[in-house]
Order: C-alpha cells, then sequence, then structure tokens
C-alpha cells in the first residue's frame, strides 16, 4: 500500500539538494515556494518512517511470543500504533490544496441589520486578530471603512504565517471563513431588549507571493483618484490621495484611502486587486476542470450562511460541519480552532471519499 509514497520521497530527496544550492536562495519566491513543498513532504516522510518501525516492531513482537508469551502482551498495543500511523500517513497523503501555505487577504463586510452589521463585523475582526495571535501569525489592517457607532461597514486585512509548513498557513485554516455570518443578539441601539439577527459578509483571498505571479497589463487598468472621506462626509484629507483601481478585463474594482499618500493607497489596493484576481482566476480553473473537487466545506457560493452566533444562548453554531458549542464567548475571543478543525476534519473526509470512489 501507499506505492505514491516511493515518489514523494524521491521527490523529498531532490528538494533537500535543491535547498542547499545557494542559486536557489538567490531567487526568494522560488525559494519559498521549494520550502513549502519541502515542508509539506517532510511530515509524509516522518509518518511514512513511523509507519515502517511501528510494522517492524509488531513483526518482531510477534516473532518472540512465539517463543516468549511475554512478548504476546505488547502485541495489541502495537497493532493500534501500527494502526494510528497508517490513519496518519493516509490522511497526510490526500492531495493538499496547493494554496494551503500562503497568507491571506481577509475582507469583512456590513450585510442586513444596518448598524448592528457594522458592529458585529468589528466583532468578527477582533476574534480573527485574536485567533490569529494565538497562532503567532502576524496582522495588517490595510483599509476600513468605518461606521457612524464604531463599528465597520467594511474592512480589510492582511494576515501573515512565518511557517513554511502548508499545513500551517493562514490560507490552511481561514480559507472556510469565506461566506454569510449571522448573529442573533439584542444590538446596542435596541431599547426594549428585544433579540435581533443580522448578518456580515466574510470573503478570504489567497495572498499573492509575488507581483509577477498575477500578470496584470497596466492598459488594463482604470485609475480615478479622489480626496479621502470620513463618516458622514466629514473630509479627512485634502488633497487627492484615494484611490479606485478598475480591472477592466474583470470588473474587479478596489478602492483604498486609508494612507495618505496617493502612492502608498495604489501600492495597497494593487495588492487586494492581484489576491482578488488570483481567486478569480482559481475560480474559473476549478469550474472549467471536468474533475474539479466540489468542497462540500469551502464552496464558491460566497452569499451561503455558514455560521451562527447565538449571544443569548452563548452558542456557536457551524452549519456546514454540524459542529455546535456553548462557548461563544470563549469563541469571539479567538478559540477558533474546535470550529476550524471541524471544518478542515470534513473536508479530509471528503476528499477521502472521493479518492475511495475514484479508486473503486
Amino acid at each position: 500500500m501507499f506505492e505514491s509514497v516511493v515518489v514523494l520521497l524521491a521527490e523529498h530527496d531532490d528538494l533537500q539538494t535543491q535547498l542547499s544550492d545557494p542559486a536557489v536562495h538567490a531567487d526568494a519566491a522560488r525559494a519559498k515556494k521549494i520550502n513549502r513543498r519541502y515542508a509539506e513532504l517532510s511530515r509524509i516522510v516522518a509518518a511514512h518512517s513511523a509507519w515502517q518501525q511501528a510494522g517492524e516492531d509488531l513483526e518482531a513482537a510477534r516473532e518472540l511470543a512465539k517463543e516468549d508469551e511475554a512478548f504476546a502482551d505488547e502485541v495489541p498495543a502495537l497493532e493500534q500504533a501500527l494502526d494510528e500511523t497508517q490513519e496518519r500517513l493516509r490522511r497526510l497523503l490526500i492531495p493538499r490544496d496547493p494554496d494551503d501555505g500562503r497568507d491571506v487577504i481577509m475582507e469583512i463586510k456590513g450585510g442586513e441589520g444596518g448598524a448592528e452589521s457594522a458592529l458585529f463585523a468589528a466583532d468578527l475582526l477582533r476574534m480573527y486578530l485574536h485567533y490569529a495571535e494565538s497562532k503567532g501569525w502576524k496582522s495588517e489592517m490595510i483599509a476600513s471603512d468605518d461606521s457612524d457607532l464604531g463599528g465597520y461597514k467594511n474592512v480589510q486585512v492582511a494576515i501573515k504565517s512565518n511557517s513554511s509548513d502548508p499545513s500551517q498557513g493562514v490560507w490552511a485554516h481561514l480559507k472556510y471563513e469565506g461566506g454569510v455570518h449571522r448573529v442573533q443578539r439584542v444590538p446596542a441601539t435596541e431599547s426594549q431588549g428585544r433579540i435581533h439577527t443580522s448578518t456580515t459578509g466574510v470573503l478570504v483571498f489567497p495572498e499573492v507571493d509575488e507581483p509577477e505571479e498575477v500578470d496584470i497589463n497596466q492598459n488594463d487598468l482604470k485609475i480615478d483618484v479622489y480626496r479621502s472621506s470620513g463618516p458622514g462626509g466629514q473630509s479627512v484629507n485634502t488633497t487627492d490621495s484615494a484611490v479606485r483601481i478598475t480591472h477592466l478585463p474583470t470588473g474587479i474594482v478596489v478602492a483604498m484611502q486609508n494612507e495618505k499618500s496617493q502612492l502608498q493607497n495604489r501600492e495597497a489596493g494593487m495588492r487586494v486587486l492581484r489576491a482578488r484576481i488570483l481567486a478569480r482566476q482559481q475560480e474559473e480553473q476549478a469550474a472549467i476542470a471536468s474533475d474539479a473537487r466540489k468542497s462540500q466545506i469551502r464552496g464558491m457560493d460566497r452569499s451561503e450562511r455558514i455560521r451562527t452566533y447565538n449571544f443569548p444562548e452563548n452558542r456557536i453554531a457551524d452549519h456546514r460541519t454540524g459542529y455546535k458549542a456553548y462557548n461563544l464567548d470563549a469563541v469571539m475571543d479567538g478559540a477558533l480552532d474546535p470550529v476550524v478543525d471541524s471544518c478542515i476534519q470534513a473536508d479530509e473526509e471528503a476528499r477521502l471519499a472521493e479518492i475511495g470512489d475514484t479508486a473503486s
């Protein structure tokens, strides 16, 4: 079994040789790509070694048990160890999303519910920032459009990881967050204590490693500049520093006004634009490919209601995986791992089932 491991072991050895070549590290983008793949394969190599060792230990115990019954007592535990290492290796051999090691740009947008939706957008941002901090990731605010009551009509944040291991990548964890998040609670603006239901949208894009990765023809861009403004139309800048970039072939529009200079806003806008174009290209490729896997956990429909946050019951529920817990207060403080893990596990099960269907 695990015939494909032989090819992966050989690839791991080849990557190890490449990483010892100084010329590879002269190209930062290439070195980053190789390091990601090497880290991914290193986990498979370690799991394969553990599986082989468990098999050898079990075989040795069975042989020794023929001469000494004392060794027979060890067999059940060794059989269990073999099963566990085999299952771990089997899961690691599931074809991984090639973007798992990427950083992300996350956009949180107010939806139904007006001011309450904007306030919940701020709560979600805080939740993700705390979650990122617990993972040792770095966060960077890119842009925000504040609401009058202190929430966000729209906010964009970049989240980065220092790990080269794709399984620890930001995209590997946060790609499941895209969709509609529903909140049920008594809004701060509610005087009679009635529970309201509001929604907030979350978009997650894998960030482009290098600008050259997404080819953008400057002639395909329409760039408008204007004066930035704050809540209520109050002028916060006396120069035309705000930038609106329209990518004509796709119709994607990005507007930036948080930075004081036009150049900084343009750079931030291009960064977000590249991420959105990459996501668009990947969605189109997935739709065209006849063998594209249609994940039950992370679909293309960004209007899908994925999760409910019920504050009166302190309940968090993920509608895709069936996960439910009564620790919403902890989740909002960043304890998001169990929720995300339920998505990762369900996605793995779907991939394993697909592999089984293909094999049969």
